[in-house]
């Protein structure tokens, strides 16, 4: 597995999030060595989704007011139905997100998490999934939408939904651990 050591990695998420899209690919990325904060609109914790309930609380590591992308080696967006919908109406959030595109940073969003990606403005002409009942939305934000367990275009990754999460998680490190899409490696 790539060393993802000196790395670090926003999971920019809020109340609602589908719990194992944020448990698991965070454990992945520290398991090959990335420093890995949670990044919400306010400070304390934030409740998880699982099975159609509310489930754990997490502790959030930094603010949306207090960090940017310039702190960051990549960002991660889990799905739930709830997370990203509150998150796209939050201009703090996309601007977020927007910035990482900006910068040819590396950037993974798996279920329902496109949404951000599409109010972000940065889904024309790219290849990506997601869970099937916002295909239309990711469409009419320009992607060029496929029903695949993984997809990655030039440094972004999506999923369609927990069940992928195994391909999506060793996609997300190797991208991360790729960095900046404009960077040669030696």
């Amino acid at each position: 597995m790539e060393n993802l050591n000196k790395k670090k990695v926003a999971i920019l998420a809020t109340n609602g999030f589908e719990e194992s899209e944020l448990s698991s690919p965070k454990a992945a990325l520290e398991k090959a060595g990335a420093e890995v904060h949670i990044v919400s609109e306010d400070s304390g914790k934030i409740k998880g989704w699982s099975e159609g309930n509310w489930s754990n609380e997490y502790t959030v590591d930094k603010t949306l007011d207090s960090v940017s992308q310039s702190d960051y080696h990549a960002l991660m967006l889990p799905g739930g139905v709830i997370n990203p919908d509150k998150l796209r109406r939050n201009e703090k959030a996309v601007q977020f997100v927007k910035s990482f595109f900006e910068n040819k940073k590396p950037v993974a969003a798996i279920c329902h998490g496109p949404q951000l990606l599409a109010e972000a403005d940065v889904l024309q002409g790219r290849k990506i999934t997601s869970f099937d009942s916002i295909k239309k939305d990711m469409l009419n934000a320009g992607a060029n939408w496929v029903d695949e367990e993984v997809v990655v275009d030039e440094g972004l990754v999506t999923s369609r939904s927990p069940e992928d999460l195994e391909a999506f998680n060793r996609k997300l490190v190797e991208e991360v651990y790729e960095g900046k899409h404009e960077e040669q490696t030696a």
